[in-house]
């Protein structure tokens, strides 16, 4: 992404577990907890048994195994961090390098790297990586609405980079270095916090591939 930054947020993912000064390991649930999905939509809880980091990666393993949370019953169960309550952004710089699941030449299930604000939609959603429908997509949800588009190419069965850079009014994404899209309505400027999720739903999702491992090598976040 073109300009001058300053890092102000990484993980390499070097160390052998989880760095919780930086991740929660479920959905805005109590430590260790296993939680309902982000969207109801989802067919996976989220459990931080399901979160580990070794040869350089995070993993986010999805698996069959009926998980009740709350009542209800989800066929899935996978991992999901997030940075809520330890570190959040008003705008920057922001790429993860990902491993996404894949089915043949197709993203499979509904792998995601998003921000999100405290009250939503108000405070925005930037969706700078959504696996819909076998491709890669970006969005950015707010009261105005969730425009936003999917990129042309392949972008699964292999290590690629998603970034989007957030500023007043606009948010221009890029996928391994080159820009495939830009959003300039309905830009919100409240904090957000970071999310990796190995989501899997049967209507959003191009193929459905269980077990499946999404992986990261690295995230960070510059701003100016």
């Amino acid at each position: 992404m073109p300009g001058t930054w300053n890092r102000v947020f990484s993980d390499e993912f070097n160390a052998t577990s989880l760095d919780g000064s930086k991740w929660n390991s479920n959905w805005l649930g109590c430590s260790g907890c296993v939680t309902k999905p982000v969207n109801s939509a989802e067919a996976s809880a989220y459990s931080p048994s399901q979160v580990s980091v070794s040869d350089g990666s995070l993993h986010l393993k999805l698996i069959e195994k009926p998980t009740t949370v709350g009542g209800t019953t989800y066929p899935y169960v996978s991992g999901l961090v997030n940075t809520n309550g330890k570190a959040q952004f008003t705008y920057g710089a922001f790429e993860a390098r990902i491993y996404a699941p894949s089915a043949g030449t197709k993203m499979a299930n509904w792998p995601a790297f998003w921000t999100d604000g405290q009250n939503w939609p108000t405070d925005g959603e930037m969706d700078i990586m959504e696996g819909l429908g076998g491709s890669a997509c970006y969005h950015f949800h707010s009261d105005a609405g969730g425009p936003g588009g999917c990129a042309s190419g392949t972008y699964s069965g292999g290590w690629h980079t998603f970034g989007a850079e957030w500023k007043q009014g606009s948010v221009t994404y890029y996928y391994d270095g080159k820009q495939v899209g830009q959003i300039t309505s309905g830009i919100t400027s409240a904090p957000m916090y970071l999310i990796l999720n190995n989501g899997i739903n049967p209507d959003h999702s191009g193929t459905n591939v269980v077990p499946a491992d999404m992986m990261v090598d690295y995230v960070r976040v510059w701003q100016h």
